[in-house]
């Protein structure tokens, strides 16, 4: 018998899809070391986005146990604060932190998506698994298992994004998260090719959350905890197939009651590329903004230009956005807007914000500044258009580029010069000069939560490689708690 209740003779065939997937989850061996060391920085730079977030009152009172009084002692710990939990709902707390503000990192494809939303299951498992394994005399994970397991997730769900929109189809892109978490979190639990394979069969059932909450006129806070809910349920799923739930072999492809054709206008899903550590090696940081990742560019774009245009804002007649097809899909807007969600997917409010400020961060996101009249008269002056290049260039897998450009047109008839950035800080093609940042925003983010000798203390372990990857990961969570 396996260990999650079939029989092996009895084994499930599944869709090929799903196989790959499975067998790829349980066999690979990440030999990397490009994707190791990015992987380290994806680590603390979710966890530091996570600990910022706890400043916003709006993230941490979704935080705790969901049933008041319901701690674990010995269970998973969410960093930052004292709570232990369950490891289903610590999923949730850990993967709403890093997501809430819109800060840990980015993928860019035919579908988008934020590949460390899956530390949520992660992180709350490989605390959960390797506390209990210890009082079992048993060996933990260690972070480097951690890291792992987090470059899998990323490569699933990255791969999954390259061919595969679910945004045409109007679903949002957190059920990747949700597939590759479930993948990872039964391999975590021990479960073998079959009981991965059915436990990811089920994340495909489950279908999509609608991505309404993304766009005019429904944008709002549910976009900061959907992947914390995706991660949450991932971790459940994991459970219930190791404790002998079965699997659906078809669950794709069966025809009319299959994802593809209920949920996927009859296409056929693809992985874009053999799996291996891509994504992880590509992967986008979000340095030195809170911002949605296609206006990047443009808010780099934006300080540039701050310098020269400051104290001439009330002369200024337009202000010409160019961007690519996607960025004007997603964050091209119009007219009111209502909430923080609303307004860090605006490209024109987050130009605004640049060109006012001479910065961005999350605090300009609130109602407080939002009322500030001069951040909507400078939205009302401003064009986008896209440049058929750039859209090119964004999906060119040897380019993936992010481009925005800005000129700004006075009623004197003069204009600036055409401010283009192509590139992103946190691109690959930037890294020598992005990972330096990164390892500062962790800084700054620790210093938010934990006083200098602590956050000095952290920044040392982070900072040595052997040392970090060799060290039991319940241990490492032990730095994170208040």
């Amino acid at each position: 018998m396996s260990g999650f209740g079939y029989s092996d003779a009895k084994a499930l065939i599944f869709d090929p899809l799903i196989e790959e997937i499975a067998d790829y989850t349980l066999n690979a061996k990440i030999e990397s070391a490009e994707a190791f060391r990015i992987a380290r920085y994806v680590l603390l730079d979710s966890i530091g986005t996570g600990l910022l977030a706890l400043r916003f009152p709006e993230c941490t009172k979704h935080l705790g146990p969901v049933v008041p009084g319901a701690y674990l002692p010995g269970g998973a710990r969410v960093p930052g604060t004292r709570y232990e939990l369950e490891p289903i709902h610590a999923a949730f707390n850990i993967g709403c932190m890093i997501r809430w503000l819109d800060y840990n990192d980015t993928w860019l494809a035919a579908e988008w998506g934020h590949p460390s939303d899956n530390l949520g299951s992660i992180i709350a498992l490989a605390d959960y698994i390797s506390r209990c394994r210890i009082s079992e005399g048993k060996a933990p994970f260690l972070v480097k298992d951690v890291l792992s397991m987090s470059i899998k997730a990323h490569e699933i769900q990255g791969v999954l994004a390259l061919e595969n929109s679910l945004n045409r189809v109007g679903l949002d892109h957190v059920h990747l998260v949700k597939v590759a978490s479930t993948a990872v979190s039964t391999a975590m639990l021990g479960g073998n090719k079959e009981a991965i394979g059915s436990a990811i069969s089920q994340a495909w059932i489950d279908g999509a959350s609608l991505r309404t909450y993304r766009h005019a006129p429904n944008t709002g806070s549910r976009k900061s905890w959907a992947a914390g809910d995706a991660t949450s349920r991932a971790v459940r799923l994991a459970y219930m197939t190791i404790g002998g739930e079965m699997g659906y072999s078809t669950a794709l492809t069966a025809k009319t009651w299959g994802f593809q054709d209920a949920l996927f206008q009859g296409k056929t899903l693809t992985l874009g590329r053999t799996l291996d550590s891509y994504v992880m090696e590509h992967i986008l940081f979000k340095i030195s903004y809170p911002a949605e990742f296609h206006a990047q560019t443009a808010v780099e774009c934006a300080l540039e230009l701050y310098p020269l245009v400051h104290n001439r804002l009330p002369d200024i007649a337009v202000i010409k956005l160019t961007t690519h097809q996607s960025a004007m899909r997603i964050i091209d807007k119009k007219g009111p807007l209502h909430n923080p969600a609303d307004r860090d997917h605006c490209l024109q409010y987050m130009v605004a914000i640049g060109l006012l400020y001479g910065t961005l961060t999350a605090e300009h996101y609130e109602d407080g500044i939002a009322q500030d009249p001069q951040i909507d008269r400078l939205r009302e002056k401003m064009i986008v258009v896209e440049d058929p290049l750039y859209s090119l260039d964004y999906l060119d897998p040897d380019k993936r580029s992010i481009a925005n450009a800005i000129q700004i047109y006075y009623k004197d008839g003069t204009s600036t010069d055409k401010v283009v950035c192509e590139y992103p800080l946190g691109h690959r093609k930037r890294r020598e000069e992005g990972l330096p940042k990164v390892r500062e925003k962790f800084e700054a983010n620790l210093l938010t939560r934990f006083p200098k000798r602590k956050a000095s203390e952290i920044m040392d372990l982070i900072m040595d490689e052997e040392r970090l990857l060799q060290m039991p990961f319940h241990e490492f969570m032990t730095h994170f708690v208040i």
